[in-house]
């Protein structure tokens, strides 16, 4: 599964996965839990729950969100639009009653996140749709506890902020990506590309202040990349959330902490403390100092293994190089990637 490995070798230990088209997320995460697949712990909704779920009472909320607590056992749902008001909050009720943590689309509605969030829903994806936004919007999502996920590499109101980290990098010839993400993905994802915009039509940096504010208000936020681009797109999405000035240790919180508690983990992930899981980033540079330091890793840590960041052998406890991914011999001679073997 070359999507975890990619993760992993740039420093995701956790993902969760908001609403997949199929099932398939629930058994590879139960091979990585297993070993038999090499990758960074796995958490899905499972399929979304949408508005041809045809939820409008109690019952029905009940019976569909079931499926979720007792079959596909995902502990969270997303809830796409389901319902009317009166609908989303009967899916709510039914989260809390069958232990499920819900989370939202964003769906360019700033009315309808509005309402969500007084309903109690704790989680949203996807930036809000308007900006800038004042001080009762930021106080509400702070003093609820929900937490944003605004996905700037897709950013709504303006072009998406991956257009600009494509265009001003050279993410084709990362010897790490090209180690761990198949040639016709990086290449078709950065050879041509017909999306170039002048520096003042982004709008990332103006999500951006949302973010800024809502951390300095006591509010959370958290890293969601949208799955644009394994790996390397975490950083991408990380330094989109802080280009207004954001500080580097907030950043920081929003990228370990804040993940944590967003899906329920905190008490075993997300900081360095006595008896949580061992997972740790060794990097070469201080993101402190600069927050592309985030990018700068020379380890990662994974449940008390430990592996080289660049090529995932792993060093400890056991000395195991990782096993030939069948793209390395198509690498054209001359190009970053794997070396010769």
């Amino acid at each position: 599964m070359w999507p975890y490995l990619a993760n992993l070798a740039y420093g995701v230990t956790t993902t969760r996965d908001p609403q997949t088209g199929n099932t398939e997320v629930l058994s590879y995460a139960d091979m990585v839990r297993t070993g038999s697949v090499l990758g960074p712990r796995v958490y899905s909704t499972g399929p979304g729950v949408f508005w041809q779920d045809g939820i409008d009472t109690e019952e029905e909320a009940r019976d569909v969100l079931s499926r979720y607590a007792d079959y596909f056992d995902t502990k969270t749902i997303k809830m796409y639009v389901a319902a009317a008001r009166k609908g989303r909050q009967h899916i709510i009720m039914a989260a809390r009653e069958l232990g499920l943590m819900p989370t939202t689309e964003g769906s360019l509605n700033l009315r309808q996140n509005l309402t969500e969030t007084i309903d109690g829903y704790p989680g949203l994806e996807h930036s809000i749709p308007v900006f800038p936004v004042y001080e009762d919007y930021v106080r509400l999502f702070a003093e609820t506890g929900r937490v944003y996920t605004p996905t700037l590499l897709v950013s709504y109101g303006g072009p998406w902020a991956e257009n600009y980290f494509y265009s001003r990098e050279n993410p084709h010839d990362d010897p790490k990506l090209r180690r761990f993400v198949p040639h016709d993905e990086v290449d078709s994802r950065t050879l041509r590309r017909a999306q170039w915009f002048h520096e003042d039509q982004h709008v990332f940096v103006q999500h951006g202040e949302f973010v800024r504010n809502l951390v300095d208000a006591g509010g959370k936020a958290g890293v969601g990349s949208h799955g644009q681009l394994q790996g390397l797109g975490y950083h991408w999405e990380l330094w989109a959330m802080a280009a207004d000035d954001m500080d580097e240790h907030d950043a920081l919180r929003t990228a370990t902490i804040f993940g944590a508690e967003a899906i329920g983990l905190d008490r075993d992930l997300g900081s360095i403390e006595a008896g949580k899981l061992a997972d740790l980033v060794i990097l070469t540079a201080n993101p402190l100092d600069d927050l592309r330091n985030t990018n700068a890793i020379e380890q990662v840590m994974f449940n008390g293994r430990l592996y080289d960041a660049d090529t995932l052998d792993e060093i400890h406890p056991r000395q195991r190089p990782l096993d030939p991914l069948w793209w390395w011999d198509d690498e054209p001679e001359g190009l970053p990637g794997v070396t010769a073997r």
